[in-house]
């Protein structure tokens, strides 16, 4: 007859290692992208081509990106552009340039799925109206 020998005479069996509080995340796949979108408008041409100009002699590298060299002129796109990439939105009102609209489109997607998009548009009041 197989008897079990009583609790106390068997051997101490070690605790469970304590899992570790840090998980990994668990991944599905879901792929999230977040795109911001500032569309502005030059009111001043004059002013845009004199701030990018100043700028471009602070940033040379930047200015170099839109084209600008000692030998080549900023056109006005350059200009506006090299601005907007110097300054955030609120800042570009002293520059000549006013925000329009601004647009910010998230989508999230897994690989087996068709995205998931949502675009969100405001544009600023204008003072006066």
């Amino acid at each position: 007859m197989n008897r079990l020998p009583h609790p106390s005479l068997l051997p101490a069996v070690p605790a469970p290692a304590p899992r570790s509080a840090a998980r990994r995340p668990l991944d599905l796949r879901v792929h999230a992208q977040r795109i911001q979108i500032d569309e502005l408008i030059v009111t001043d041409p004059r002013t845009v081509l004199a701030h990018a100009r100043t700028a471009a002699h602070h940033d040379p590298d930047t200015a170099a990106l839109v084209g600008y060299s000692t030998t080549t002129p900023l056109t006005l796109p350059a200009a506006a552009a090299l601005l907007c990439s110097l300054h955030a939105p609120d800042e570009l009102a002293n520059t000549g340039l006013r925000l329009v609209r601004h647009v910010t489109r998230t989508t999230a997607a897994t690989q087996h799925r068709d995205p998931v998009v949502l675009e969100l548009t405001d544009a600023p009041e204008e003072a006066g109206r």
